[in-house]
C-alpha cells in the first residue's frame, strides 16, 4: 500500500487537566494530569494514521528546539516518514491546552514555525510515493492559504493523488474569500459543524454540503461532534451515528477522525464503511487524555466498532 501524506500543521502540547477556571494574577492552581503530546493537524492525523497501520508521511515545519525534536522522534517511534519535515528558525509551534472537567478545551497558541510553512517547503520526492494527499489546518498558516495552497493541491492532483482538506477555525473571519481557490482541487473536504457554517453561511448539513459541491468539491464530510458525520456528494448523502463514550478529552477528534477516513479511502473501502471507521476513531481518540493517546490499531478499533473489515 502506497504513503498516505499528511502535509500542514505541526504543534507541541502541554496537556493539563482538569481546569476549571483561569487562576487569578499571582495565584497558582494544581491540576492532576500536565502532559506533553504530539498536537496539530497534520501530525495528530499522520500519528494516528500510522497507530492503525497505515503508512504514512507527514510533512510540515518545526522550530530547531526540544518541542521540535520531540514531535520528529515521537513520529519516527511509530514508523511515520519525517523526511518532508523541515527545521525552522523560528520556534516549534506550540499550545497549552487547559481540558476541562467534561473534556471541553481552551487554548493558549504560538504559531511558531507553522507561520512558515510554503509551498516550496513541501517535499515531492515524498508526496510521490504517496496516494493520498492530506492537507491539514487551513487557515493557521498563512504563507501557504489561500492561492498557494491552491496550487500545492492541483500538483497533488496531477501527479494522481487523491485530496483532501482539514479546517480550522478561521479567526479573521475571511472563510470562504481564502479557502474558495482550493475547492475545485479537492476530492474531499473534511470540516467540523462549526467551521462548516462559518464557511457557507448556512447551518443545516445538506445545504452547507451543496454550497461547498457547487463551488467544486467531490466530497463534503461534515464532523458532527456527537451526532456523528454528515456525507454528501454528487451521488449520495447520508449520517452516521457516533458511537457513545465517556468523554476524558475532546483534543484531536476531529484529527482522528480524518485519519480513520482517510483510511478508509486508502483501503478501498465504500464512503459508508470509511465514515463508520472515521467515526470510531474518533470516538476512541477522546477516551484518553491527548489528541491520539486514546487510537487503537486497526483491527482493534474495527472490533470495538462491530465493523467487518
Amino acid at each position: 500500500m502506497r504513503k498516505i501524506a499528511s502535509v500542514g500543521i505541526l504543534v507541541a502540547d502541554v496537556v493539563a487537566k482538569p481546569v476549571s477556571r483561569y487562576p487569578d494574577r499571582g495565584v497558582c492552581v494544581h491540576v492532576d494530569t500536565m502532559e506533553l503530546h504530539v498536537g496539530g493537524c497534520a501530525s495528530n492525523t499522520g500519528l494516528a494514521l500510522a497507530k492503525l497501520g497505515l503508512p504514512v508521511a507527514v510533512i510540515g515545519k518545526v522550530g530547531q528546539d526540544p518541542f521540535g525534536d520531540f514531535l520528529i522522534q515521537t513520529l519516527q517511534q511509530h514508523g511515520v516518514d519525517t523526511r518532508g519535515i523541515q527545521r525552522a528558525q523560528k520556534g516549534t509551534s506550540s499550545t497549552m491546552v487547559m481540558v476541562h472537567p467534561d473534556g471541553e478545551r481552551s487554548f493558549i497558541h504560538h504559531v511558531g514555525a507553522n507561520e512558515e510553512f510554503a509551498p516550496e517547503d513541501i517535499d515531492w520526492d515524498v508526496v510521490r510515493e504517496c496516494a493520498l494527499f492530506h492537507l491539514a489546518g487551513a487557515f493557521l498558516m498563512p504563507k501557504m492559504d489561500g492561492e498557494p495552497a491552491s496550487r500545492v493541491l492541483q500538483h497533488a492532483r496531477a501527479l494522481g493523488l487523491t485530496t483532501s482538506l482539514d479546517t480550522t477555525w478561521d479567526a479573521s473571519g475571511r472563510w470562504i474569500e481564502l479557502l474558495r481557490p482550493c475547492l475545485p482541487h479537492l476530492d474531499y473536504i473534511l470540516p467540523n459543524y462549526g467551521e462548516a457554517c462559518g464557511l457557507t453561511g448556512e447551518t443545516e448539513p445538506e445545504r452547507i454540503a451543496d454550497r461547498l459541491l457547487e463551488a467544486g468539491v467531490g466530497t463534503v464530510v461534515i464532523k458532527m461532534d456527537a451526532q456523528g458525520c454528515f456525507v454528501k456528494n454528487r451521488e449520495v448523502a447520508f449520517s452516521v451515528p457516533a458511537y457513545p463514550v465517556e468523554v476524558v478529552d475532546m483534543l484531536g477528534a476531529g484529527d482522528c477522525f480524518c485519519a480513520g477516513f482517510l483510511a478508509g479511502l486508502a483501503l478501498g473501502w465504500d464512503l459508508e464503511k470509511t465514515a463508520r471507521l472515521a467515526n470510531a476513531v474518533g470516538a476512541l481518540c477522546v477516551t484518553q487524555l491527548g489528541a491520539t493517546t486514546g487510537v487503537r490499531p486497526l483491527e482493534e478499533t474495527l472490533r470495538w466498532a462491530g465493523i467487518t473489515a
